[in-house]
């Protein structure tokens, strides 16, 4: 199926007399006949249901629908986009391995391997993800287990070379996780530039209404974790479930099942029925929205960008920009609707452009179906300091805009007006 198509059908569907539309299964537990059966799911050896945190029926069809949409071998659903970066590196990370990420993140990702990350052993080097592979190549030591980057990173809109990334990281015989929320698998999958396992903050496009957070994280099955020869963990006995071997027992589906059955079952940050019932709602209409989202989006920039308050737009879609030859390989289809830029004046021009716009609304939110701005050094970046803020590429006057689907000339009058005051 085309991906529109799987935004309507893959996951889930329906037997004679069942619901068309996707139940939610208000439950939390499940019931068996047997202590055998039972004992077989929670050892693993068969698939099924017993307590929502680690399965539950609505779930797992979100969970089916994602990764047929990013071509991967399957998926698991967290409560956060931020629980899912987590979760994804702590699979594979434990205490004394090293990982390597692009700096220009997300600054509550850059918080959570620079400091939550090192409380907990692991050393994290931040590298600027457009140096050459020879730079790159420096970062990486003995213990170094995965690489990370974001597709369009958050806010400066910088474009991550997916393939380049993915070769140097398998060269280095470690996994690369790509937080590709900006982008969505309609837009971009990364699986199919080489990565391995991807990331979403559901709460964003996915869901599309700022109704319902959430995370999910999705396993291409394409990384051999035995034939790497330095993740134990994959390929040698669990204690913790009878000496069970990851990759001998599941195969390509060795990373998804060990985050299910380690870190979910240990940690349980899960997404409940109704959440994964509403991400539902917001990937049926994905396809067109994301299109939308393009289209706005490039007709603000095109404004923005010849505007004469406006210092610097970063909206690597537009003519010019250092990043249009990765937007062509890598986007084709366009890059959604968010876009940083900085107005003359700085961080206090920017804050009364902020505070006279009118249909668009400050928010701490990106992503969604109602056009909104933020002044991200003040907000989802404040704990950086000034050195951290200029390796992640935002200035202090650096303002954040996603743009919506109302009519791209109501958006436009509305930054007009806030401009001219």
């Amino acid at each position: 199926m085309h991906r529109e198509t799987q935004c309507l059908h893959a996951g889930y569907t329906p037997k004679n007399g069942e619901p068309r539309v996707l139940p939610i299964v208000q439950s939390t537990t499940f019931t068996y006949e047997s202590t055998d059966e039972v004992a077989r799911l929670f050892n693993l050896e068969t698939s099924g249901f017993f307590y929502t945190r680690l399965g539950n029926p609505t779930v797992d069809c979100v969970e089916k629908k994602i990764a047929a949409l990013e071509g991967g071998v399957g998926a698991m659903c967290t409560s956060s986009g931020q629980a899912a970066s987590t979760l994804a590196c702590l699979t594979i990370l434990k205490s004394g391995d090293h990982m390597v990420s692009a700096s220009s993140i997300y600054g509550g990702t850059f918080n959570l391997f620079a400091v939550t990350f090192k409380r907990l052993g692991i050393d994290v080097t931040f590298v600027d993800q457009n140096a050459t592979d020879e730079e790159l190549s420096k970062a990486f030591r003995p213990n170094t287990k995965l690489v990370y980057g974001e597709t369009l990173t958050n806010p400066s809109m910088d474009v991550l070379d997916i393939e380049r990334i993915a070769n140097l990281a398998h060269a280095h015989n470690v996994p690369l996780i790509v937080d590709n929320t900006f982008a969505t698998p309609i837009l971009c999958r990364p699986f199919d530039f080489g990565a391995d396992i991807v990331v979403h903050s559901t709460t964003k496009y996915m869901d599309g209404h700022a109704v319902q957070m959430g995370g999910v994280i999705c396993d291409s099955g394409n990384f051999d974790w035995k034939a790497a020869g330095h993740f134990p963990e994959f390929t040698e006995p669990d204690p913790s479930y009878h000496g069970l071997s990851y990759t001998g027992s599941f195969g390509k589906m060795a990373f998804i099942v060990k985050a299910r059955a380690q870190l979910m079952r240990d940690i349980g940050a899960c997404q409940t029925a109704q959440g994964a019932f509403y991400l539902n709602l917001g990937l049926e209409t994905l396809p067109l929205r994301m299109e939308r989202h393009a289209k706005n989006g490039m007709l603000v920039a095109t404004f923005l960008a010849s505007h004469p308050k406006v210092n610097a737009i970063q909206y690597p879609a537009l003519p010019g920009s250092r990043d249009l030859p990765l937007v062509t390989k890598y986007l084709p289809k366009g890059i959604c609707g968010v876009m940083s830029f900085e107005l003359q004046g700085g961080r206090e021009a920017g804050a009364r452009f902020i505070d006279h716009l009118s249909l668009v609304s400050l928010e701490v939110h990106v992503a969604d179906i109602r056009s909104c701005v933020l002044h991200p050094a003040s907000s989802t970046h404040r704990q950086l300091t000034d050195e951290q803020l200029a390796a992640c590429g935002i200035s202090p006057g650096l303002i954040r805009l996603s743009v919506g689907l109302e009519h791209p000339d109501d958006i436009i009058q509305d930054i007009s007006q806030a401009l001219d005051a």
